[in-house]
């Protein structure tokens, strides 16, 4: 689970630094950056598995240069920042495997994760460009602290059952300016000292249960983040009978992923699917998978009220997205960090509360104690929609908004800013205890970027209201349309007023 994340350096994101619940909303309108929050999160995860090269190369580059490890790095004209800076709290599980299935058990589950990576031109002994790392580290964050860094609503018994074990030194260290990266054990033995400049993969992605348990689980936690990008073709497409049984973050193997579903939790599931799927559509009765023995092949069907039997290619984009998702939430296999884009695309209006209610069932409930066993599972969704945004409740809102700084030569910085709103979690830090307090979103920017009366000049708003820059103060218990019908009417009662 993803608690905190810094970021600085990297494409637009500088000095960024957000906090993270079980459930998170990214607002903000088209091109602003949060997309790159995203592809941050998709690169920690990647360098938790491929080399440096590799992992730079599977992010997303907006400016078309393929192959150009310089394009990740900030830039102000011509320009590029010498390093980009990753920073991650995350919980891990206490128990579970590394890459070749053998068992860990950590010794501390709340961990904090540095990576600073920079950057260096072709030379005559090497012919491409490369990344190279400036400072690793994998520190432990005491229990004692759990409370306050956490933030987000839980129960006690809940973080009793997620923070576990304790830890006095480091398990990745980088010393003697940069020079070296140390391994420390968990176990008795020296620390192993690896040449900085000499890594083309990350120290923590080698981590093994045999010798770094922690680090080998704090590697399988950022495995698990991804973004899904559920894509309707993926979604229609047949399986073979011994396909994949676990669906891909396109959307891929439906059909198989749900049959298993079905052999291990009986068929019964297919009537919770429908269901499920009834509140997008109520004409929907159940959804069930077809297997056609003459080819081997699985399908999804959907069965409509009157007994009809739909295909998987008949049914529309956003049925296949819910339908995907509403498997997702009956798989308990499914863990980690899942990100997805603007959720609301191919959904009505008028469902769009449906959608929002699936991916907020579908991660960790803080108000129990972790079952044995189970996964802690987390969503971040970004929007650039006002009507998801006044559905959903104020403490899960992060507004994103383009920034521009002068720097020291007087030049101009294109930067994204992220803001909470006041009166929420995300906005009660304490610089004394290392969590800072963040940019608040005000009442004037809130009402421009929402706009949902025709004709309120919210210029007008700013320029006349000698309040419209302080910052608003609501309670997170209360959704942004209700707050928003208040201070609206308020503001109709002062203008006659006047």
């Amino acid at each position: 689970m993803l608690t905190r994340l810094k970021v600085s350096g990297f494409k637009n994101l500088v000095g960024v630094d957000v906090r993270f619940g079980p459930f998170t909303c990214i607002a903000g309108t088209n091109g602003v950056g949060k997309s790159n929050l995203f592809d941050a999160i998709r690169f920690l995860s990647n360098l938790a598995t491929h080399p440096l090269r590799e992992a730079a190369l599977m992010v997303r580059d907006e400016q078309s240069k393929l192959g150009d490890l310089r394009s990740l790095f900030n830039r102000t004209g011509d320009a590029y920042a010498d390093t980009l800076t990753l920073e991650a709290e995350m919980i891990i599980s206490k128990h579970g495997e590394d890459d070749l299935g053998q068992p860990a058990d950590a010794q501390i589950t709340f961990l904090k994760y540095r990576l600073v990576l920079g950057y260096e031109e072709e030379t005559v002994l090497s012919t491409v460009s490369r990344l190279v790392i400036r400072h690793e580290s994998l520190v432990h964050i005491n229990r004692g602290d759990a409370k306050k860094r956490l933030g987000f609503p839980h129960a006690k018994e809940w973080r009793d059952s997620a923070i576990w074990g304790r830890r006095t030194i480091e398990f990745i260290s980088t010393e003697d300016n940069g020079l070296y990266v140390r391994r420390h054990q968990e176990g008795p033995g020296r620390p192993q000292p690896y040449a900085a400049d000499k890594l083309v993969r990350t120290i923590l992605s080698s981590a093994n249960a045999s010798e770094a348990a922690t680090a080998a689980l704090a590697k399988r936690e950022m495995q698990s983040w991804q973004l899904l990008q559920l894509e309707p073709t993926a979604l229609r497409r047949p399986d073979p009978i011994d396909a994949p049984s676990h669906m891909g973050a396109n959307g891929a193997h439906l059909p198989a992923t749900l049959y298993r579903l079905a052999r291990t939790q009986g068929e019964a599931i297919y009537a919770r699917v429908g269901d499920r799927l009834a509140e997008l559509n109520e004409d929907v009765r159940q959804v069930q998978v077809e297997r056609d023995e003459k080819r081997d092949l699985l399908m999804v069907e959907v069965t409509d009220q009157a007994g009809t039997h739909y295909p998987a290619r008949a049914l529309s984009d956003g049925t296949l997205r819910f339908l995907a998702l509403t498997v997702i939430e009956e798989d308990d296999q499914v863990g980690g960090v899942l990100c997805l884009e603007e959720p609301e695309n191919g959904i009505h209006p008028a469902r769009i509360a449906a959608m929002l209610n699936l991916l907020r069932d579908i991660v960790t409930d803080t108000s129990e104690p972790i079952e044995e066993g189970s996964r802690l599972r987390q969503v971040i969704i970004n929007t650039h929609s006002p009507a998801v945004v006044n559905s959903l409740p104020l403490d899960t809102l992060v507004v994103a908004r383009r920034i521009k700084k002068v720097g020291a030569l007087g030049q101009l910085h294109n930067q994204v800013e992220f803001s909470a709103l006041p009166d929420t979690w995300r906005t009660s830090g304490n610089e004394k205890d290392g969590t800072e307090r963040p940019a608040v979103v005000t009442m004037g920017e809130l009402l421009a970027y929402l706009n949902p009366i025709d004709g309120f000049d919210t210029q007008s708003l700013e320029s006349t209201d000698d309040n419209s820059n302080k910052p608003i103060t609501a309670s997170s218990k209360r959704r942004l349309r209700d707050y928003f019908n208040t201070q609206y009417d308020l503001f109709e009662q002062t203008t006659e007023t006047m």
